[in-house]
């Protein structure tokens, strides 16, 4: 892949979580974190290589393990951001808050809090783009806060309709 974005993630020194950021200030696609995480994953293990390996290596240092630590974090991070969009998705695809709960390593009820934690949060954005007519610029924003509380009220063991997605 070969974008100005690319390039310039490839050319970044990471030191930080907040240092991974493309050029428009947007989040670094978690592919592309893992593989930056990975290249200085394998300089660090070249460390362990003796010193007269045979084949020319890179060998890491400081910066390298402080890059693995600061894209660890920023990884984790990203992750947990997006756990509520999944956990939606998945009950709207068919899964009973059970199986949610049992594939997140928690209760049913601390996936639904999640979830609505995350909705509550999305619709108080919503509710601060709304327009000076008072109409959301985000969309249908009420009806699809609904949903989501609709989903929340499902008992644990209880699916939706497969295959929906609004």
């Amino acid at each position: 892949m070969s974008t100005p974005e690319y390039e310039f993630w490839n050319d970044l020194a990471v030191r930080r979580p907040d240092d991974v950021r493309m050029i428009s200030g947007r989040r670094v696609p978690l592919s592309w974190q893992m593989e930056k995480r990975v290249g200085h994953v394998d300089r660090l293990m070249n460390r362990t290589l003796p010193a007269d390996f045979p084949d020319p290596v890179e060998r890491g240092g400081t910066a390298d393990v402080l890059a693995v630590l600061a894209l660890s974090e920023s990884i984790r991070r990203d992750l947990i951001a997006r756990r509520a969009g999944d956990i939606r998705e998945a009950i709207l695809l068919g899964a009973t808050w059970s199986e949610v709960a049992a594939a997140i390593d928690s209760t049913p009820d601390e996936a639904r809090a999640i979830l609505r934690d995350w909705t509550e949060r999305q619709h108080g954005l919503h509710q601060s783009a709304a327009g000076p007519d008072g109409h959301h610029r985000l969309g249908d924003e009420e009806n699809r806060h609904a949903a989501v509380l609709a989903l929340i009220q499902l008992a644990d063991d209880q699916r939706t309709e497969t295959g929906t997605h609004d």
